[in-house]
């Protein structure tokens, strides 16, 4: 997921969106995206036709996108573009949705669970982490940066991290 659908922009059928790249233009290089329903399934391709950055936000018009009311119903839709779109990534950098689905661990070999999502709250992402069936309690967030992400290994499945079991 490349950003969101904050809402309408306006009467013609524009889009304000929250592009979670580091520079938010970085989204208006794609000609093409992706967006489905935030909690469902069915991604559907879009052609975008014009977009510009303006009072800090991103805004976009995608074809087939008319009116106010057809934005405000895409309020809270993801974004994406297909994978084989996007850059490659250096050896020391990972896409989030490649956290998605690893185990994680603390320095004690403990499974803390299973990442379901990051999410960016401000100063740093949060791995959205399930706990391991059975155990008491609510997800996990924790904190994505280097004092406490020890490890990310892709090819094993799971990240290490300095986290208490009951933290």
């Amino acid at each position: 997921m490349l950003g969101g659908v904050l809402g309408p922009y306006g009467v013609h059928g524009w889009l304000k969106v929250r592009s979670f790249a580091e520079a938010p233009e970085t989204l208006l290089g794609y000609a093409t995206w992706w967006l489905k329903p935030a909690r469902g399934p069915g991604w559907r391709e879009y052609e975008r036709v014009a977009g510009r950055m303006h009072s800090g936000v991103l805004i976009a018009q995608l074809r087939g996108v008319d009116s106010r009311e057809a934005a405000l119903a895409m309020k809270g839709f993801e974004i994406g573009v297909p994978r084989s779109a996007l850059p490659k990534v250096a050896a020391d950098e990972i896409y989030w949705s490649d956290l998605t689905g690893l185990a994680v661990k603390n320095r004690a070999g403990v499974l803390l669970g299973e990442v379901r999502g990051v999410t960016e709250h401000g100063a740093h992402p949060l791995l959205q982490v399930a706990r391991p069936a059975g155990a008491p309690g609510a997800e996990r967030l924790i904190p994505y940066v280097p004092a406490i992400v020890l490890r990310v290994d892709p090819v094993a499945g799971e990240i290490e991290v300095d986290w208490g079991e009951d933290y």
